[in-house]
């Protein structure tokens, strides 16, 4: 079995890069498909784990290099799951991740303005796989649950700031980044692939 040494982390994303360079093991070199000229490819799955899988096979093969991909987004309830697997696209439809909220926000008060019972109900999930060239690939998903409230905080990215996970006081946006990254979605997904892929660190 051949020890990983070098992986490609499969995103152009630099928060999303560096939480999934800071979970994986000191001792690896990490590359970014940005050093490789590499641009990511179109999201055509219809669920977080074909998109994780899509872009997993798609940079391992453009960069001939193990690689680990995620996709992941935001779960609104009371908005029928919205904006999904749409999360990065919702961003660039209103004009980046700070009006995108805001939609998220207004959509939200409008659904409970009538209600006695509000549904804040939210959650992210992160689907993460691994891909060696030989075709072989793992994956798995992590889901954190929480809810909508009003923007709060400045760390983080995409929808940190509007998503306070459930037995928290603070969003993500306000959490120091060393307490965020050890329990959030991408935390749980990788803690999931960790028990199956230990033996190649």
């Amino acid at each position: 079995m051949n020890k990983i040494s070098k992986i490609l982390i499969g995103s152009n994303n630099k928060g999303k890069f560096k939480e999934i360079s800071d979970l994986l093991p000191q001792s690896i070199e990490k590359i970014s498909p940005a050093k490789m000229g590499i641009k990511s490819p179109e999201e055509t799955g219809k669920t977080f784990l074909e998109n994780a899988e899509l872009k997993a096979d798609f940079f391992c093969k453009q960069s001939k290099m193990t690689t680990i991909a995620d996709d992941s987004g935001l779960e609104v309830s009371c908005l029928n799951g919205e904006p999904g697997i749409l999360s990065a696209r919702w961003a660039d439809q209103y004009g980046g991740f700070d009006s995108a909220m805001l939609e998220i926000l207004k959509r939200v008060r409008h659904f409970n303005s009538k209600k006695k019972i509000k549904d804040t109900n939210a959650r992210f999930i992160c689907a993460l796989t691994i891909q060696w060239t030989n075709g072989k690939k793992i994956s798995e998903q992590g889901t954190i649950e929480g809810n909508i409230i009003s923007k709060k905080g400045k760390n983080g990215f995409g929808y940190d700031a509007i998503f306070t996970p459930k037995g928290y006081k603070k969003t993500f946006g306000e959490m120091e980044y060393n307490k965020k990254v050890l329990i959030d979605h991408r935390f749980v997904a990788f803690k999931k692939l960790e028990k199956k892929i230990k033996d190649y660190f």
